[in-house]
């Protein structure tokens, strides 16, 4: 009898340590329904790892790809091969190395940053194909059109170097050399960008759209679809991510419009000189100004200038000082050309583009149950400006604390917020707890 009692004590025992015991399902990494043996990231300079103008082995070692990768080898992810540049200080495709921050003296003798090339050797772009097929399959200045073109890819020196056969071999052909078991894709965005970073000096959905031009929504989306179809009848799981606004990164938020700050006698010297000069339509006042601004509407080349309008986006390239000291974007004969700001129709182009490769990418998404990344929503919350982890994160140039010195692309604690956007998508469709990256361990830009 007594024996029997312990037998039931102990029972009693086992099941309170059951119910006592917390359930840790969802704090191990799981992959859920997804299968991360054979992982390709398809992208362009974002997926890249392509910082503060170039590509740089710095930079790559940060690509948000690499910290998922991390991440996925936690559930059975595999090799994940990068295609690093070697050394020097990295190379935008021209042969110039990667922008630096600097201290420097303005002409008006105040003390302030700004960013030049890196001194030294720019890296080389010779082939490393034989150490392929990689992995990381982020091409600087890939666009969504660009997908299955074999000519692309000797067109491009970042596809080239990596390629089995130059001239022949598409970013599609690579990526499908591998047989993906998952995949992360990110294209679509320099489809809008170059239009945009040039000032809107591209065509609009031309029939063969070359880089600065904004391409059609059908061939983006064709192409888009082509690579995704590939990918998932072969059994591939994976996402897909939506391109932010422009309006959402430092190059078209640091220079406002309304730029030109006057004193009262300043204002008053500067409306006397327009009245001589018959261009009455173009006032100024003590306080903040817009700048002056190409007006090609009008056929009198004396009168084609006017003021910037509220909601057009004054480009990063207007020259700093040169707004104060040469006085562009304020002296009639100096007018801000079109490269170096999007006007109203521009803007109102590129962002019914945005919506509609969006809306196109949205479609993708359902139409082969794969999950949709918005970064759209989310490169929005730096706009606002948003608290991670204490640390204070915005737009902002420089300051803001996620972006580049290029004020494009993401520093690497921006990418790692990237990443972690990704995973949670991820976790969520494919029912998997892959942990998140611990964006506080990455570094923000560097000052001198």
């Amino acid at each position: 009898m007594k024996a029997i009692n312990k037998l039931i004590l102990a029972a009693v025992f086992m099941l309170g340590l059951n119910a006592c015991k917390p359930n840790l399902e969802g704090y191990l990494p799981l992959p859920g329904d997804a299968n991360f043996t054979t992982y390709v990231a398809i992208g362009n300079s974002l997926t890249a790892g392509y910082a503060d103008g170039a590509l740089s082995a710095d930079g790559q070692q940060y690509a948000f790809p690499l910290m998922l990768a991390e991440q996925f080898a936690l559930v059975g992810g595999g090799e994940f091969k990068v295609p690093y540049m070697p050394a020097g200080n990295g190379n935008n495709g021209s042969g110039v190395t990667k922008r630096i921050l600097y201290y420097l003296t303005n002409c008006a003798g105040q003390a302030t940053i700004g960013s030049r090339p890196a001194s030294g050797t720019a890296s080389s772009l010779a082939s490393i194909a034989n150490k392929g097929p990689f992995n990381l399959m982020g091409i600087p200045g890939a666009r969504a059109v660009d997908i299955s073109s074999g000519i692309y890819s000797s067109l491009n020196p970042f596809l080239n170097r990596i390629v089995e056969t130059p001239g022949f071999n598409s970013i599609l052909t690579e990526v499908l050399r591998q047989n993906p078991t998952f995949f992360t894709l990110w294209l679509g965005s320099n489809d809008v960008l170059g239009f945009a970073t040039s000032g809107g000096l591209g065509s609009i959905d031309p029939a063969i759209p070359m880089p600065g031009d904004l391409s059609a929504v059908n061939q983006v989306a064709g192409s888009l679809t082509v690579l995704v179809d590939s990918l998932v009848r072969r059994g591939a799981k994976g996402v897909i991510a939506n391109i932010p606004d422009v309006t959402a990164i430092p190059y078209f938020n640091t220079s406002p419009y309304n730029g030109v700050m006057l004193s009262k006698g300043a204002a008053d010297t500067l409306n006397q000189l327009y009245t001589q000069l018959g261009l009455t339509h173009i006032t100024w006042k003590e306080g903040a100004n817009p700048f002056i601004v190409e007006d090609t509407t009008v056929a009198h080349p004396s009168l084609r200038v006017r003021q910037a309008r509220a909601g057009e986006l004054m480009l990063i390239t207007i020259p700093g000082d040169s707004l104060r000291c040469a006085k562009w974007g304020v002296d009639p004969t100096k007018a801000l050309t079109d490269e170096y700001f999007l006007d109203t129709d521009e803007m109102q182009a590129i962002l019914s583009h945005t919506a509609q490769y969006n809306a196109a990418i949205a479609n993708i998404a359902s139409t082969f149950n794969i999950g949709l990344v918005d970064m759209n929503a989310y490169f929005k919350k730096f706009t606002a400006g948003f608290v991670y982890n204490g640390v204070k994160l915005n737009a902002e140039y420089i300051s803001g604390g996620a972006f580049s010195v290029d004020a494009v692309h993401p520093n690497p604690r921006g990418y790692a917020l990237v990443a972690n956007e990704f995973i949670r998508v991820i976790n969520a469709k494919y029912n998997a707890s892959i942990p998140d990256v611990e964006v506080t361990k990455y570094p923000g830009i560097i000052f001198p």
